[in-house]
């Protein structure tokens, strides 16, 4: 895919791996947004006081056990509609362009992206729980869960 390119993109040749890892869908993310109104990042997406909500498969709901309201958690996404093949991008607010890696964009070889979100509502009997806000898509495929940890996820040097 190496169309629709801007001035100082590079695109990878080829498609990704058909064969690569296998991951298991856990569920999917809820969102009030679509093409064209989606925050550009989880800030933005905050500023606008519209929360969301995970539903997990019912087969996971067990692993729900633990969580509370109020407490952050990492949710890792699948961002299934953004391109995989770009190596440089040139997003809107940087002057030159930049290798993927140095971006946040969803646009990567594997489209996984991560937000930190705070719980505001559970409902294990549904599989499924209330969250602050998100910046993805209404559908999107979610890969995981994990508690945010100021022990664990705070950059050493950094007050908690």
């Amino acid at each position: 895919m190496t169309s629709g390119l801007r001035p100082g993109e590079v695109a990878l040749e080829g498609a990704p791996d058909p064969d690569g890892p296998r991951l298991r869908l856990i569920g999917h993310i809820r969102s009030p947004w679509g093409q064209g109104d989606c925050p550009k990042n989880i800030a933005r997406a905050r500023e606008t006081g519209r929360g969301a909500t995970v539903e997990l498969d019912p087969l996971f709901a067990p692993a729900l056990s633990g969580l509370v309201v109020g407490q952050p958690v990492i949710l890792l996404y699948w961002m299934d509609r953004a391109r995989r093949d770009l190596l440089t991008q040139t997003p809107r607010h940087v002057e030159a362009p930049r290798g993927t890696f140095a971006l946040r964009s969803p646009n990567r070889p594997n489209t996984i992206s991560q937000a930190t979100v705070r719980i505001t509502a559970l409902d294990p009997e549904r599989a499924s729980f209330g969250i602050d806000a998100i910046d993805c898509f209404d559908g999107t495929p979610l890969l995981d869960i994990k508690p945010w940890l100021a022990t664990i996820d705070m950059p050493p040097g950094d007050a908690g």
